[in-house]
């Protein structure tokens, strides 16, 4: 079972956001039938067993073994992964574009950003999973505090500058077999709790 899996396709995650095959699908960490999740989230096996093949057909869950149980053939599912993210191309049309108001001060054009972040990684995953490959990646994730909103643009001239000339230094437009690769750095107010 992968850590995260990207959703890109509209049915799947619209049938992931179903507030009952949630549930299932966080229940699917483990292993389960139709009758054991019955009896964990209090639900008709029925209605259970209804949901699963939903999710089993948008590829959320899969086969991990069938046990015979009398005249019946039990199937025991389990998620796909540990926990799902929602790619902004299941949008389609509307999904967040950068390119539409490039404000780099604005918080929309940030989540526009991120949104960016989300399909193109999901996308680098969907693939590297299909060839067995890893993703070369990088993140830094770090807290400051500024005694000043003047302190904050200071030190958002500071970073811009110091990315500038990094891309200056390393970026290689002529370089043969070169990878392009995508630095997105961000400042934002911390949400409390998190």
């Amino acid at each position: 079972m992968d850590e995260v899996a990207v959703i890109e396709d509209p049915a799947a995650a619209e049938i992931s956001l179903d507030p009952i095959r949630a549930r299932l699908l966080a229940q699917l960490a483990e292993p389960g039938s139709a009758t054991t999740l019955a009896a964990r989230v209090g639900l008709p096996r029925q209605k259970v067993n209804y949901h699963l093949k939903a999710l089993e057909r948008h590829g959320l869950v899969e086969l991990v073994e069938e046990r015979k149980k009398g005249n019946a053939t039990e199937r025991v599912l389990q998620a796909v992964a540990s926990s799902f993210v929602i790619s902004p191309a299941a949008l389609g049309a509307v999904q967040p574009d950068p390119d539409r108001s490039p404000d780099r001060l604005s918080a929309r054009w940030l989540l526009a950003l991120a949104s960016r972040l989300v399909h193109d990684v999901g996308s680098l995953l969907t693939g590297a999973a299909k060839a067995r490959r890893r993703v070369a990646t990088f993140a830094i994730d770090a807290e400051v505090r500024f005694a000043s909103a003047a302190d904050r643009s200071a030190f958002a001239e500071d970073l811009a500058t110091t990315v500038a000339r990094l891309v200056s230094q390393y970026h290689d437009e002529t370089a043969e077999g070169g990878r392009e690769h995508r630095v997105i750095l961000a400042i934002h107010p911390k949400v409390k709790g998190s």
